[in-house]
């Protein structure tokens, strides 16, 4: 297992994954302070045993207060919705993450790991095997894609007189306490308004969230400056197996629907011009 930091800031601390992240830093010792920008978060952070501290992305004095004296700073906090203004997704991926890396650079934080996802290098074609070679992709058409590439290369430049920082890409997170993706999913599927695209039989990675910590204690240890590293699950899994499984867990039984891909293109380009 990767070595633990004695001091730690965290943003994002109170989401799925950063919880996780917070309470294996604090089970391993380390001292972790954390961004919160409500008294719920606040307390959700508190009660995993880190310290919070009152502000948001925009906000670098409290960052740059939350930082002072750590050895390494995690930046999970982002906007991650699939529809919304492109302002607003510009200003929690791109600009937040720009105000972060100020404020962590300000505190003296020598390792800076950023929390990006597979999306950075997805612009509306599928891929299959790809790998860190592949390019971002700060031209996709949607706003998620386009600002998490964005936001990355901001990390992936910023490394600089002592100051190192790492990206790690997951992909399709999973696991126990997950707030995003299943409970969507089962939502939509309880409300009958999911369907499997094409039958689902399209092959697809994914990452438990352990292993998501673990790759960003690593990234925090051993990354190579300016890289970016996935970090998967082992194996590929088929898309309609795996989330069939991940639904019975909430006894939520899954659909037998299918759309045509092209009926989907459809629907979904719908959507987004709505």
């Amino acid at each position: 297992m990767a070595p633990i930091p004695g001091t730690a800031f965290v943003t994002g601390g109170s989401g799925f994954i950063g919880g996780e992240l917070v309470k294996r830093l604090v089970s391993g010792g380390c001292d972790v302070s954390a961004l919160a920008r409500s008294d719920r978060s606040g307390a959700a952070v508190e009660a995993l045993g880190a310290l919070p501290v009152r502000g948001d992305l925009g906000d670098v004095e409290a960052m740059t207060r939350g930082a002072e004296g750590c050895e390494a700073a995690f930046h999970l906090a982002a906007k991650v919705e699939q529809w919304g203004d492109w302002d607003d997704f510009v200003e929690g991926n791109v600009e937040g993450t720009r105000n972060a890396l100020e404020a962590c650079r300000a505190a003296g934080v020598s390792r800076f790991v950023h929390c990006g996802s597979e999306a950075a290098i997805l612009a509306g074609e599928p891929i299959v095997q790809g790998d860190e070679t592949l390019p971002l992709r700060p031209d996709s058409p949607a706003p998620y894609s386009a600002t998490k590439a964005q936001a990355e290369q901001l990390v992936r430049d910023a490394s600089a007189d002592g100051f190192d920082a790492v990206v790690l890409r997951p992909r399709f997170v999973w696991g126990a306490g997950d707030t995003t993706l299943l409970p969507a999913i089962a939502d939509a599927t309880r409300a009958g308004k999911f369907a499997w695209i094409a039958g689902g039989t399209n092959r697809t990675s994914t990452t438990h969230v352990e292993n998501v910590v673990e790759g960003l204690l690593l990234a925090a240890e051993k990354g190579r400056p300016g890289e970016a590293y996935f970090v998967l699950d082992d194996g590929d899994v088929e898309f309609r197996e795996f989330i069939s499984a991940l639904l019975r867990t909430q006894d939520v039984e899954p659909p037998d629907r299918s759309i045509p891909a092209p009926v989907a293109a459809i629907v979904a380009r719908g959507g987004e011009m709505a």
